[in-house]
């Protein structure tokens, strides 16, 4: 057993939680706007001015807490991803899940689609059927045990949903600005009413995030190994591809597609907690919103009066990640 798997669980949690709580309360801290930190502080405390409860209460704390449940849900998925592909490079945002997702809303939405529980049921179908895709492409020769050429599949099939989708946009010149500011993917501007939508869904996935965590760690160790310990392989991989499904699909409602987070989340885990699913899944439900919540903290800031793309920061993030893996001598199937 290496050092990092001696570390307490609870430990790291506590830690990832307090810094999970300063992050949030320094999102309702900053902003773009005029109202500053101390302004803020004020609202928070009891006083302050209208105008500063009404930017902290009605902008930043609905921003806020659309990062806690998307960064829940984008981490969780990229384990669990991780985990039924034994990639380290499986990430649904790379592996065409996220598009699928993306592509269903799409054409919900050009349908003329508006109520929010619609758009997260049809979200969490393309979801699952992107991923569905993507294990069907892993289990081609070659394909499953290559991580390049298993991103590389998962690359082709985003090109051609997003190019589809391209192609949609300029067939509904109506539509086209709506879809656009969803596919941006950020926390800004998103209607709470679909937070409150996807809230079920979130705790089914949990919950059978909880059911499976200890058979896909023995599944991790073989299929005879598994069914030796009294598990059925195909059932777990089913219950783990729903989920994904589940999170993927609410994520993608809520905030549009953003990638990267289930790539980098998972990384950060298995660094601190090592690769044993059961840890590394705890860990990753306060570090998602972690990293979602101070990659939009710096959205804010970095342009100031202006915001850039909550999805141009995650990349900026992500991308050197994907790129150690990649270079890395050896990448082990997990």
């Amino acid at each position: 057993m290496s050092r990092r798997d001696t570390r307490p669980l609870p430990v790291l949690l506590l830690a990832a939680g307090a810094v999970l709580v300063a992050i949030c309360v320094t999102s309702l801290l900053l902003g773009a706007g005029e109202i500053g930190p101390l302004d803020a502080l004020q609202v928070l405390l009891g006083g302050g001015s209208a105008e500063a409860a009404f930017v902290v209460t009605e902008l930043r704390l609905p921003r806020t807490l659309i990062g806690l449940t998307v960064g829940v849900a984008l981490g969780a998925a990229g384990a669990l991803m991780q985990t039924l592909a034994r990639n380290p490079l499986a990430e649904p945002g790379l592996l065409g899940v996220s598009a699928g997702s993306s592509f269903a809303v799409t054409l919900a939405l050009l349908a003329g689609a508006s109520a929010a529980t619609l758009t997260v049921h049809v979200a969490q179908l393309g979801a699952l059927i992107g991923c569905l895709l993507v294990l069907a492409a892993a289990r081609i020769q070659g394909v499953g045990n290559d991580p390049i050429r298993l991103v590389l599949a998962g690359a082709t099939l985003t090109g051609l949903l997003m190019s589809l989708m391209s192609l949609l946009l300029m067939l509904d010149q109506r539509s086209a600005d709506e879809i656009r500011f969803w596919i941006i993917g950020s926390l800004a501007g998103r209607d709470p009413a679909t937070l409150y939508a996807v809230l079920p869904s979130l705790l089914l996935a949990l919950v059978l995030v909880l059911l499976i965590a200890r058979p896909l760690a023995a599944l991790a160790l073989g299929e005879r190994v598994a069914q030796g310990l009294g598990h059925h392989p195909g059932r777990v991989r089913l219950l783990a591809v729903m989920a994904v499904a589940l999170l993927v699909g609410a994520a993608t409602a809520v905030a549009g597609p953003i990638i990267f987070v289930g790539l980098v989340v998972p990384f950060i885990a298995r660094a601190l907690a090592g690769p044993d699913i059961r840890r590394t899944l705890w860990l990753c439900l306060p570090l998602g919103p972690v990293l979602l919540i101070a990659a939009d903290i710096l959205a804010r800031l970095l342009v100031a009066p202006a915001e850039l793309p909550l999805g141009v920061l995650t990349a900026l993030v992500g991308a050197p990640v994907l790129l150690l893996l990649i270079r890395g001598r050896r990448l082990p199937t997990l």
